[in-house]
């Protein structure tokens, strides 16, 4: 059974790090053991200050005593819904928390709000349910400014962590299988999303790992040395975007891979006549006016979409945004439907072509 296998795949992840260049993210996910490592083991841009981890040292909440049995789902949703720094004590071995419902950020509870797994934790939703969910816009979750589509904060790290089987079919928001963020700030750092899944159709929807929306003042999300997929049965799986997903913000993509996931839907965006819509954006599916999508060190291969962009689809309405690649590889990503000229994998409609410098795009990865 998929699960099962999943479940042993991941259980296994070990602890280590690399050396103490500032410019290098420790990545505490690498046994190969576990699974595909967190992030591009060939990847090596400089990472910016503002994308490295944060200091998980002096934690607010720490989730578990010391046993994997202390680390349950009621304990982890409690301390996400109290906020700030959030570490785990559930042994030292690796740990699997199966959440029995989604774990929601309360908007008043940061401004920091950490998840640190330390390289153990792996969070499932178990199909059935997307795992994490911050949302300045709703007002269950605590309005705090007037403008909640433009606030600083909460400004939420998630890093050293596993994300497995997370489901957001049928939620609202739609989107985001594993992790759904709206308002504030957001950072990926060293993390992993397995086998995660929203809405099969639809032309408008997406992110089966990861949805965004409304980052403050247009500052880019950062994913920093994180794996979306990574085997043929690990990947994530979405009408539009198997890995990443948004609409309006920018993304600076460091040091990632993103293999076998696909965009399922199908009839495109918008929504060709019979068909429900979507299937564009194999790895990362990005809408909107002015934003951009940068990706530097980062392998892109084997996934696949129904309609456009078998790798990327990314559209700038007004035509003012960029799609920026440099130092990546992107091979094998078919789009059944259509894809732009000389750019395999890849539909953009930008301000002018995509910006590659250093990588290599093909159809093939051999």
């Amino acid at each position: 059974m998929r699960t099962s296998r999943l479940l042993v795949l991941v259980a296994c992840a070990a602890l280590g790090c690399v050396d103490e260049d500032p410019n290098v993210v420790e990545n505490p996910l690498t046994n190969p053991e576990s699974g595909p490592p967190a992030g591009n083991p060939d990847g090596a841009c400089a990472v910016p200050d503002d994308a490295l981890p944060a200091d998980s040292s002096t934690p607010d909440e720490v989730v578990g005593e010391g046993t994997p049995e202390s680390c349950t789902s009621a304990a982890f949703v409690e301390a996400v819904a109290r906020g700030g720094v959030i570490t785990f004590d559930c042994g030292p071995d690796p740990v699997t928390i199966t959440l029995e419902q989604t774990a929601k950020v309360f908007n008043d509870t940061g401004p920091e709000i950490v998840i640190d797994g330390g390289g153990l934790v792996t969070l499932s939703g178990a199909g059935a349910r997307r795992i994490l969910y911050m949302n300045t816009c709703d007002e269950a979750q605590v309005w705090t400014t007037p403008h909640c589509d433009n606030q600083d904060h909460p400004r939420l790290t998630v890093q050293n962590m596993t994300f497995v089987d997370g489901n957001s079919t049928g939620e609202e928001p739609g989107g985001g299988g594993a992790i759904f963020v709206r308002g504030g700030r957001f950072k990926l750092v060293n993390t992993r999303f397995f086998n995660n899944t929203c809405e099969a159709v639809g032309p408008d929807v997406g992110g089966a790992a990861v949805r965004v929306f409304d980052q403050f003042e247009d500052r880019p999300v950062y994913v920093v040395n994180s794996t979306f997929g990574g085997a043929p049965e690990l990947g994530n799986r979405c009408s539009n975007g198997g890995g990443l997903s948004s609409i309006g913000v920018s993304h600076t993509v460091l040091n990632s891979l993103f293999s076998y996931n696909e965009a399922i839907g199908n009839g495109a965006n918008p929504a060709q006549a019979g068909t429900p819509g979507g299937g564009s954006g194999g790895a990362i599916y990005n809408d909107g006016n002015t934003y951009t999508l940068s990706l530097c060190g980062t392998k892109i291969e084997h996934n696949h979409a129904n309609e456009g962009g078998g790798a990327i689809f990314f559209v700038s309405n007004d035509l003012s945004g960029s799609l920026v690649i440099e130092d990546s590889t992107l091979c094998d990503n078919p789009s059944e439907g259509f894809e732009t000229q000389g750019y395999p994998g890849i539909f953009a409609l930008a301000n002018g072509d995509p910006q590659v410098s250093g990588s290599t795009l093909s159809e093939s990865c051999e």
